[in-house]
């Protein structure tokens, strides 16, 4: 019994972990470009340089935690129902 607690109190502990990091920085960097908003091209000699404009997060850089963004429709959710 008291490893099947463990794993309860590890489960709980990571879940509430990843909330309070959805809380704290609702944002992290976009997977596709790694936070640049663009990707990165080599020219012929081979130096990186500037390439296309990141279409998943609009050139930002950013995209919304998974999280956060199911917090953000339920409490849109919530809003709408109670008014």
């Amino acid at each position: 019994m008291t490893l099947s607690l463990l794993a309860i109190a590890l489960c709980l502990l990571l879940t509430l972990g990843y909330a309070g990091v959805c809380a704290a920085s609702p944002f992290g960097r976009c997977r596709k470009c790694d936070g640049l908003g663009f990707s990165l091209k080599q020219d012929r000699k081979g130096k990186p340089k500037r390439g296309k404009h990141c279409r998943r997060c609009d050139g930002h850089g950013i995209r919304v935690r998974k999280g956060r963004h199911l917090y953000n429709l339920w409490a849109r959710t919530y809003r709408n129902g109670t008014r």
